[in-house]
């Protein structure tokens, strides 16, 4: 684990930090974000044209359990085709300003924007909640993870940000676990995953979680 005065790294597979929610800036009004962001493999000439030139789209998600034994996942399968909405209302996408107190801001289809995609979570709930697994998926074509640079970033304002780098993978599996939150009163403690898997329901099962699935698309 990497520590400086602006982020903390987890570098390692089972590597964990506490966050003191308690500290000074982490109130209702100052929500807590989950970043989400890669980058596109840089081609040109004939690299372009024998790969169809297919971007990278990565997908950011969470399973989420609440302290009254609620379940549910939010992810860019979950509320694409209008099944999302605004942060104030429950829906696929989440509800900030209620039970789960967590929403997903949007889906980055091809890792051009630059603030990626968030999950956030409304500071006002945290005790409400349990655990959440935060996970990406490549959505379309082979899993080239090594080509993504892909990094969580938790910010929690009041305390240096949580960095879960993925670093060089090469697993063909598609979906990848990255971080474990578990919430004990006033504070959240991520451990850095890394673990890969064949979907959502065999992350699922690794991760006991005990949820019904069935295939979706955009």
């Amino acid at each position: 684990m990497a520590i400086n005065l602006n982020k903390i790294t987890l570098e390692k597979q089972g590597d964990s930090h506490r966050i003191d929610l308690s500290k000074g800036g982490c109130n209702a009004s100052k929500e807590i974000v989950i970043n989400l962001n890669w980058s596109q493999p840089q081609q040109s000439g004939w690299s372009k044209f024998w790969s169809g030139d297919k971007s990278i789209d990565l997908d950011l998600g969470c399973f989420f359990e609440l302290n009254d034994g609620t379940k549910s996942v939010i992810d860019g399968l979950q509320f694409a085709h209008g099944n999302g909405g605004p942060r104030n209302r429950l829906t696929r996408q989440g509800c900030y300003t209620a039970k789960p107190w967590i929403w997903h801001s949007g889906d980055d289809r091809s890792g051009a924007a630059s603030e990626g995609e968030n999950i956030l979570l409304n500071p006002q709930g945290i005790g409400d909640l349990k655990r959440m697994v935060i996970y990406c998926f490549i959505y379309e074509g082979a899993a080239k993870w090594s080509e993504t640079n892909a990094v969580v970033t938790i910010k929690v304002p009041g305390n240096p940000d949580v960095v879960v780098e993925m670093g060089q993978q090469y697993s063909n599996q598609t979906f990848c676990a990255i971080a474990d939150i578990l919430f004990t009163g006033e504070s959240m403690t991520v451990k850095k995953s890394v673990t890969f898997h064949n979907g959502h329901d065999d992350c699922d099962k690794k991760y006991h979680w005990g949820m019904q699935w069935q295939a979706g698309s955009k």
